[in-house]
């Protein structure tokens, strides 16, 4: 959530910039000025009115003391009356103040000055790219083939269970699943990510704490009995355990990670594109997140986006970084990077991860602030998260680009993990 005061002292400039996420933010601003400027007059007549109420009750007490009673007894009448205004005027002040949240959770987040202009996808731009592109016969399969023959991804299986989008993992393919968890997990411990294990379900604080609510509501499973909803991404209660927080500068950055089954809806998602693992409702995925100092949070970004980078690069896929346009970012970024990885056999690039840093917008919804030392004021913090990475679209690459007459190769990184070095059909 953007700040009043940014928008009070900048309100050009925001509507600038969200012009580059193709958001129209003339009215919003114009609207949130009027609202803000009849609050703080508001408040303003509140704070008199409380000041001379105030001062009038002790000169009561005064007249008591010194027997005045008739003039005490007019004192009191005056207060009651003072006390009326107090009411319609705090009355007053709360529905404001409704009215203002109601405008400004609807505002995005201001895209950074490193955001590329652009409607769509075909204007991000590539910033780099790595590994060799596999060499397939002209017969390779499709993964969701491969899962088929090697009996270790069940889609009919899931659909049965539950729906479409919810796949049953079998033998050497639950296991892939579980050693790519683990790897990542082991690797971002490594690079100084503290292990959390959140819920899977949080409250509705938690869903407007980080821009999914009610920004994302219909992408949501909500468990109406109980007024919960089932997370999207692990960043929802990882971010969401600051909430309230105020931090010492010495503490950051805060660095966590944690591995989640993942829940999406995806209304509106259908044709050839959603086929095998490529989009699911149901999904595992390894999160990192960071609550950093303003100062440090687009180094700390660049730091990020090298640490997933190191990941595809030991899984040996072909990948490529991509700077997303205003036009593709989320409604929380403030500048995102997306990873993609190429998957032979359908010759598409898949998405698997997209680093974020949304600045001080998640933490003004959080109230997620630092002190500085030396400083008696909080200031807010910068948040960042990013996939580290995403299942299913990495198991989607690798079964693709690593089939062979003899079966799946797995990638010496995940050997360990794994215990063995191919996937075989079953007897």
């Amino acid at each position: 959530m953007l700040t009043l005061n940014l928008i009070r002292e900048k309100s050009d400039e925001v509507i600038r910039r969200l012009q580059l996420k193709y958001f129209d933010a003339r009215e919003p601003v114009k609207e949130i000025l009027a609202l803000d400027e009849e609050r703080r007059s508001t408040q303003s007549k509140l704070d008199g009115t409380q000041a001379e109420l105030n001062a009038i009750s002790k000169e009561i007490g005064g007249l008591l003391k010194a027997n005045r009673t008739e003039e005490a007894e007019a004192k009191k009448n005056m207060t009651a009356t003072l006390k009326k205004e107090i009411d319609t005027l705090a009355a007053s002040l709360a529905a404001n103040e409704t009215l203002l949240r109601n405008i400004l959770v609807k505002l995005p987040n201001l895209p950074s000055q490193y955001v590329p202009a652009g409607t769509g996808a075909e204007d991000n731009i590539v910033e780099r790219g790595g590994g060799a592109m596999p060499e397939l016969a002209a017969d390779a399969l499709p993964h969701w083939d491969l899962a088929r023959i090697y009996d270790i991804i069940d889609f009919e299986l899931g659909n049965k269970l539950t729906g479409a989008g919810f796949p049953v993992y079998k033998g050497q393919g639950a296991k892939l699943q579980r050693a790519l968890i683990s790897f990542f997990l082991d690797e971002n411990t490594n690079a100084g990510y503290l292990e959390v294990m959140p819920p899977l379900m949080v409250n509705e604080d938690s869903g407007f704490g980080t821009g999914q609510l009610p920004d994302k509501d219909a992408q949501m499973y909500h468990v109406t009995l109980d007024n919960f909803y089932l997370i999207p991404t692990a960043e929802v209660p990882v971010t969401n355990i600051y909430r309230d927080v105020i931090l010492d500068s010495k503490d950051l950055p805060v660095k966590n990670t944690a591995y989640t089954p993942c829940f999406r809806r995806e209304a509106g998602s259908y044709g050839k594109d959603v086929r095998g693992l490529n989009r699911l409702h149901q999904f595992d995925k390894v999160e990192i997140v960071q609550v950093q100092h303003p100062n440090k949070s687009y180094e700390a970004l660049d730091d990020m986006v090298r640490h997933v980078e190191g990941l595809v690069k030991k899984l040996e896929l072909p990948y490529r970084i991509v700077k997303l346009c205003g036009g593709d970012m989320s409604f929380t970024s403030a500048l995102t990077f997306d990873f993609e990885v190429f998957a032979g056999a359908q010759k598409r690039w898949l998405e698997v991860s997209s680093v974020s840093n949304f600045e001080s917008f998640q933490a003004n919804r959080l109230k997620l602030r630092f002190r500085d030392e030396g400083s008696k004021k909080p200031i807010l913090a910068h948040t960042l998260n990013g996939s580290a990475l995403a299942l299913p679209r990495i198991v989607a690459a690798l079964l693709e680009n690593n089939q062979t007459p003899e079966g799946i190769k797995i990638p010496e990184a995940l050997v360990p993990y794994t215990g063995f070095t191919i996937i075989e059909k079953r007897r």
